[in-house]
Order: C-alpha cells, then structure tokens, then sequence
C-alpha cells in the first residue's frame, strides 16, 4: 500500500498577531498545493477554530499538544474531546519541547496518545534523540524506547491513525539537518522496530516524517528517501516556502 505524503506546519507559539495570522492563511489559501500531499497545520490553541473556519478545503488543522484526561480540574489543559467536538481532527503529541521544557515522560506522552485515539483524533507522535544521544551511539535505544511506551498502550488497529515525526533534536531551530543518510537510515530502523513490536502491515503502512530545520532548499532530496513519508516543519511554515515543501514531491 502506498503512504500518502504528509506535512505538517507547527507554527508553535507564533504568530503573535491576529493579522500575521490571516496574512499566513491567505498565502495557503492561495497557494498551488499539491493534492496528492496531506496538509495539516498546527497553529497555537487560541487560533485553532479560527483557522479551522478560514482555511480552504484540503488543509486540515492540528492542536499542538492536548491532555490524557477528557475533563476535570486541569487549568491550562487542552481536552482531547474537546478537540475532537470542535471539528479538529489532529493532535501532536510528545513534541522534543514538550518532553525537555515541560519534562513529559514517554509514558505521558503515551498515556496522551491513548487518550487522544480514544477521543477518536489522529496523532502526529513525536520522537528523536538528543545531540549527546547521537554522538553516544544511542540514537537507536532512545527512538525505541520512547515507542515503546506507546505500543504497550496501543492496539494494533490504532496505528492506522498515528503518523511518527522523526525530530532529532539536535536539529529543531538549530538549522543543522539531518543528512539524508542519517534521517533515512532512523526511519527505516523505526519502521523495523514496529514490524517487530507491531506487526510488518503496521510498520508498512505507518507514515514516518522527518522535522528538523526543513526547509525549501534540503526539502526535495529529504522527500525522495524510501522511510521519508514527509515532514513536521517549524520556522519554515511561518514562511511562504512552506508551499515548496508541501509541494517537494511534486514533478517539476
């Protein structure tokens, strides 16, 4: 089965003003996308129903993070139910910032996941190592461990509605990437580690993207890896490039 190509636009806690808001949606709206690709942006929560109302039809919208409980006393929270009643149909979860700011654990994150498919929502489920992580050698043990916690949680019907973010976090905002052969040679481990802890269906037809300092320029050799099955982009979807890297794998 062929994985549909998928970008996500995390805009984090940007932008900062209602009208660099809509001046970003008309951009999208009248871009040349292409339909072939899965688009899904995640603004901050304060713009998520707008947005949902303004976009054009073929760009879905995401929440950035949400809660493992559906309601209660949880200032601050995010309801996946909520979510799912407004019309919102992704969440990410398990974002690097949210685990290393906000120190969320793998088994949060989990817990999140399950409740999150459970409100009947989709989950772009983040992972990635560390820059010490990477020069260790322990790239590999990290990325699993942190699926772990998620696939001891998971049934596997679930999966069809989980796509995995690869994020090193050595190349969020940093403006190093990923080298081609490195990104692919993750994937394709984590892609194997679901065929064994999943199933080989799962692990075939779940969708694994790259994020970290993508950009129009690397976007193109990065989409045409075989684990690459598209990318969760930062500063980048602020910008009007953000069409060129949903479009990366479209025919000149």
């Amino acid at each position: 089965m062929s994985r549909q190509f998928f970008v996500g636009g995390n805009f984090k806690m940007n932008p900062c003003s209602q009208a660099e808001k809509i001046a970003l949606v008309k951009i999208l709206n009248e871009a040349d996308l292409d339909p072939s690709t899965e688009v899904i942006l995640a603004p901050p929560s304060l713009y998520l129903i707008p947005l949902l109302e303004t976009v054009k039809k073929g760009i879905k919208v995401s929440a950035q993070n949400c809660f493992n409980k559906n309601s209660g006393a949880y200032t601050g929270e995010i309801s996946p139910t909520q979510l799912a009643n407004a019309g919102i149909p992704f969440v990410i979860l398990g974002h690097s910032e949210r685990r290393t700011l906000f120190h969320e654990t793998s088994e949060l994150v989990a817990e999140k996941t399950r409740a999150a498919l459970d409100a009947s929502l989709s989950v772009i489920l983040c992972v990635g190592e560390t820059l010490q992580e990477r020069e260790s050698g322990q790239t590999t043990a990290v990325v699993e461990s942190q699926l772990k916690a998620v696939v001891d949680l998971l049934k596997e019907n679930d999966w069809s509605k989980v796509v995995i973010a690869y994020e090193p976090v050595w190349a969020i905002g940093t403006g190093k990437v990923a080298t081609p052969a490195q990104a692919q040679e993750t994937q394709a481990e984590i892609r194997s580690y679901l065929s064994k802890a999943v199933s080989p269906s799962v692990a075939a037809n779940t969708r694994i993207i790259y994020g970290g300092s993508v950009n129009a320029k690397n976007c193109r050799e990065l989409a045409t890896l075989p684990d690459v099955d598209g990318f969760l982009v930062g500063g980048a979807s602020l910008k009007p490039e953000f069409v060129d890297i949903v479009n990366s794998r479209r025919a000149n």
